[in-house]
């Protein structure tokens, strides 16, 4: 049985910058869920701001980010959820030495990361990236399952998205230079991080829709190097507009005894999605390997979100002594990304060279 996840004793004030979609799908759904305290909105459009406060019970409106820090709760910890370009600025109007969540990605690119780990540093704030797949039950319970050495070592980890995305539902990436592994890939670059650590290299290849010219890629190919015998492949299509019977939405940790398989439900057919499926098998001495369905409670979203800020939350109070999604090491979740693109852009090899 999958343990819930750890929440703090006595929860602290959230003051929640950005009031936009996924703030409205996860994060206030989650925080309520958990009962974590929602002291205040803030947004550039209060009248979208006010109707979400009104529908979750958020006490507080703010139209600017220095207003509601200057007017936020003793011990509150602060939620970023804005544009990664707007990341910068906001910290540094928080109170030095105070806890914050920020949205992923950290930054647009590698030297805005290192531009937020900096100002982080500068101002002493105990922060950490909102990374929540890391938190999602299909990925706490095949944790458990390899922690526990079920399949025994890992030898393979492989996440394979087809499906139709409606980007129109996010029309900030319209005309962005990059998409796809910095909004998307990025959560399963930094998951296998997690489990496997920081790769030795890696090889990539990014690709536009092939019916939407204003978006910069949909379609990316990943391979993260790790030792001898260790294989980490991420491989995404969104652009897969022919129906949901196709669709596919996995993980896969495949080891030295056995094998984990979980659907990511939530992406298939976006935004309805499919529900989540959680298989496990270990190889028998003997006949044929059986695969045993594990029921999980909850999904990616929502609850996912209350483990990234439960985390903080519990940094905070003392209870935990580090934050696992701290700036400090999802700075090299984007380095990985950073050297994908890299790689994307460089190619591969031509056989015409070898002629």
């Amino acid at each position: 049985m999958l343990a819930p996840p750890a929440l703090p004793a006595r929860p602290f004030p959230i003051v929640i910058i950005g009031a936009g979609g996924i703030v409205r799908d996860a994060h206030l759904p989650a925080y309520r869920q958990a009962g974590f305290p929602v002291a205040a909105l803030v947004d550039r459009e209060p009248e979208r701001a006010r109707l979400l406060a009104a529908e979750f019970g958020v006490p507080n409106v703010f139209a600017t980010a220095a207003e509601a820090v200057a007017h936020a709760p003793r011990e509150a910890v602060f939620d970023l959820a804005l544009p990664a370009s707007q990341f910068v600025a906001a910290l540094r109007l928080l109170p030095e030495g105070a806890h914050v969540l920020i949205q992923k990605p950290m930054g647009e690119t590698l030297a805005a990361a290192r531009e937020i780990l900096a100002v982080c540093r500068q101002r002493r704030l105990h922060a950490a990236i909102n990374c929540q797949l890391r938190f999602a039950p299909f990925v706490r319970a095949a944790r458990q399952l390899i922690a526990d050495a079920v399949i025994g070592e890992l030898t393979d980890v492989e996440m394979r998205l087809t499906c139709h995305t409606p980007w129109h539902l996010f029309p900030f990436v319209y005309g962005l230079p990059r998409l796809e592994i910095l909004y998307h890939s990025i959560h399963y670059v930094d998951l296998i991080r997690s489990f496997l650590g920081q790769p030795a290299g890696v090889q990539a290849l990014t690709l536009p829709h092939p019916q939407a010219p204003g978006l910069a890629s949909t379609r990316s190919s990943i391979l993260m190097k790790y030792g001898s015998g260790v294989r980490a492949t991420i491989n995404t299509n969104h652009a897969h507009h022919y129906g949901p019977r196709h669709q596919e939405s996995y993980l896969k940790w495949e080891g030295t005894r056995g094998a984990i398989w979980a659907r990511v439900g939530l992406l298939v057919d976006y935004p309805k999605g499919a529900g989540d499926i959680f298989e496990y098998c270990v190889r028998p001495e003997t006949g044929e390997p059986e695969w045993h369905a594990v029921p999980l409670a909850g999904s990616w979203f929502p609850e996912a979100f209350i483990g990234t800020m439960a985390s903080v939350q519990r940094h905070q109070e003392g209870s935990d002594s580090s934050l696992p999604t701290s700036v400090e090491d999802v700075i090299h979740t984007m380095e990985v990304v950073e050297a994908a693109y890299l790689a994307s852009e460089h190619g591969g090899i031509s056989p015409e060279t070898l002629s």
